[in-house]
């Protein structure tokens, strides 16, 4: 129940301006009641409106300008645009077209991409094709610098950590920067245990595409409570929470053990946000079933059409957490993941002034990046 100060796209600590300046706002606002948070950060999704970040097109910079701009009325206003596995051409071509920038009235900020795959298990492929994984050969960094082309707008990388020579392609992404996440796997406790503690640091949709939570050995799925987690160091997870991936009780289950770590995604696919029928992921059909999204003639599922907003609400649902927690979880965690809580993810002073306005059930009414108003809920219901 305060005023937010903003001036120069960074969030302002008023005092300084009451006292060292004397001065007052310029414009000022009645939020009316509204919540306000700061913007969502989707580190997976895949495209959305008919836009596939995994196909090499030649207009793939205009795609990636259309999925910016419509995302910013789910309330997001940073992303990390993910590519399912694809042979090297697409990498190649994919990759010099994925630039980080700010956001601002064009669309969210780009963060950098996410490269699921495809140095991933063959049991739990997912809706990857099977025919374009590969494995880490002698000289593995070598090998994965050579598939993707190029590291530079490179954020995190989604890699199953039973692979041999894993630990030091995780070693080398780590120094560079680069998030490694564990997923499409078939890892066990103590794999997964060794690849954080060679630098990983996040786990890509839990429970989805990973062995089953066993009493003997939970697998990925242990990260969440094990002790061999280096100290100073918190393990992240993604978590799909669109009532379809994960059941509300698997929800809680993993909230309740780890609340600090959860971190919403949307995985959308380049159906969301469209009417039901086939559309692709990457190199295969999917079909759009209401919210159900299935590789083509199978029922496996591939990714989802959910937007942030309804996961933020979904996710509220299912646990009962706070309004506070439920917006953390698609805000704080994910800079934190990135490292960049300094900047993005909360309302301190001096962070940047993206942020949300929402009413009581966190719909959201408007979206502001850097202080500038980019989306507002139009009285026709827009």
């Amino acid at each position: 129940r305060e005023d937010l100060w903003v001036r120069e796209g960074k969030i302002l600590n008023p005092e300084k301006l009451f006292f060292d300046e004397k001065g007052s706002a310029d414009i000022q606002l009645d939020c009316k009641d509204s919540i306000i948070a700061p913007g969502f950060i989707d580190v997976q999704i895949n495209g959305g409106f008919g836009v596939d970040f995994s196909l090499a097109t030649d207009d793939f910079k205009s795609g990636i300008d259309l999925v910016s701009q419509k995302i910013l009325s789910h309330g997001v206003t940073s992303f990390c645009p993910t590519l399912v596995t694809s042979p090297p051409a697409v990498y190649h071509q994919v990759l010099p077209q994925i630039s980080i920038r700010n956001g601002g009235a064009h669309g969210a900020g780009i963060l950098g991409a996410h490269l699921e795959g495809p140095f991933i298990s063959k049991e739990k492929k997912g809706a990857h094709p099977e025919h374009c994984l590969r494995t880490f050969e002698e000289g593995a960094f070598q090998d994965l610098l050579a598939t993707y082309g190029s590291l530079d707008c490179v954020r995190i990388v989604t890699l199953a950590p039973e692979m041999k020579r894993s630990s030091e392609v995780i070693g080398e992404l780590t120094k560079r920067g680069i998030c490694v996440s564990l997923g499409h796997s078939v890892a066990n406790l103590s794999q997964a245990e060794e690849a954080v503690q060679h630098g990983a640091t996040f786990i890509t949709h839990l429970f989805n595409a990973m062995l089953p939570f066993h009493h003997r050995d939970p697998g990925i799925v242990g990260l969440l409570t094990s002790d061999k987690i280096p100290a100073g160091r918190r393990v992240f997870y993604g978590m799909i929470s669109d009532g379809i991936h994960t059941n509300p009780a698997a929800l809680r289950i993993a909230h309740r053990a780890h609340p600090k770590g959860l971190v919403l995604v949307t995985d959308a696919i380049a159906g969301m946000g469209l009417a039901p029928g086939r559309h692709t992921l990457g190199q295969q059909v999917v079909e759009i079933d209401g919210l159900n999204t299935y590789i083509a003639g199978t029922k496996t599922l591939s990714g989802s059409v959910a937007t942030m907003d309804t996961c933020v609400r979904h996710f509220q649902e299912a646990t009962g957490c706070s309004a506070e927690t439920a917006l953390e979880a698609a805000s704080l965690h994910p800079a934190q993941l990135l490292g960049i809580e300094h900047k993005k993810g909360t309302l301190n002073y001096d962070s940047d002034a993206d942020f949300l306005m929402l009413n009581d059930r966190l719909d959201v009414q408007a979206t502001y990046i850097a202080g500038e108003e980019v989306w507002r809920q139009d009285a026709l219901g827009m």
